[in-house]
């Protein structure tokens, strides 16, 4: 299986470097992706998130006023999934399966790039999704109101590592599997991605910092802390599978890569040493 890295979204949050990912100045912007993936399956493309879509570069009124002021976004035409397949030689039609973390607008704008594809979700992230007041500055239900085909999992299946985990694509097997990450949203989940060299986990906005999978020495940046406390749909959990995620990383680092949707230095990390099974979008490896 072929794994590639694409940043979908370069947001430019307020607050500074410091305040923001830990390091840094305390003036100016920080930096943060969306960091999607795209698998070369038997079953055809599959993308992990979106970022930003089309229809959000186009018109970014549909990201709202408070997204658009509080973290710039850059809003790059080139920067969507969709010209990134394109780029890489594919086609849109050739995206069969979208597997979002959560349905947030930054991880969700391009669903409707890909109107073909099947889009794999818990069903307590659907069930919220259909209450968007539940959520008021993280979903915004124009981005599916094309009508996805939407494909609802309950949580329910094997174990894998420890986490519960669903198989939601017939003919992948156990190579991508759905993982429970609740308490960012009511259905937030992690992807686990089997490649050649062993498993990757994107843990969407379980948390945000390579600095709070620390195993020995964790820590949140101040504002990423203030500002997952307040977005979280359920603290606790949310908390409790922070701690999850690091006893993973503590004890099966060698066989898993965790990665979170938003955190440059993990996005650089994990595009640093592309290969045959690992590879980034030509124009975004800069």
């Amino acid at each position: 299986m072929h794994v590639h890295h694409l940043n979908c979204g370069s947001l430019c949050p307020a607050g500074g470097p410091r305040f923001v990912q830990g390091e840094g100045s305390f003036f100016g912007r920080a930096r943060m992706v969306c960091h999607c993936l795209m698998l070369e399956t038997r079953q055809g493309l599959v993308l992990v998130d979106t970022g930003l879509g089309i229809g959000d570069v186009q018109d970014p009124r549909r990201l709202g006023r408070s997204f658009l002021k509080r973290n710039a976004p850059r809003l790059d035409p080139r920067e969507t999934a969709v010209a990134q397949v394109e780029r890489l030689g594919f086609r849109r039609e050739d995206v069969r399966h979208i597997l979002p973390t959560h349905l947030d607008l930054d991880h969700a704008g391009g669903l409707a790039d890909f109107p073909t594809a099947e889009v794999h979700v818990f069903r307590d992230e659907y069930d919220a999704s259909r209450n968007p007041a539940s959520r008021k500055f993280g979903y915004r239900p124009v981005q599916w109101a094309h009508g996805p085909r939407w494909m609802p999992h309950e949580v329910a299946g094997e174990r894998w590592f420890g986490f519960e985990a669903v198989r939601p694509i017939p003919g992948l097997g156990d190579e991508v599997l759905l993982v429970p990450l609740v308490g960012h949203s009511e259905g937030h989940c992690g992807v686990a991605v089997k490649t050649g060299s062993g498993w990757l986990l994107h843990a969407g906005d379980a948390y945000f910092s390579h600095h709070e999978m620390n195993p020995v020495a964790p820590r949140s940046p101040l504002g990423l802390a203030l500002f997952q406390r307040l977005r979280s749909t359920d603290n606790a959990a949310r908390v409790a599978n922070q701690v999850r995620l690091r006893e993973l990383v503590r004890k099966h680092s060698h066989e898993v890569r965790v990665f979170s949707a938003h955190c440059g230095t993990e996005f650089q990390r994990m595009t640093a040493g592309t290969g045959p099974s690992l590879q980034v979008a030509p124009a975004l490896a800069s």
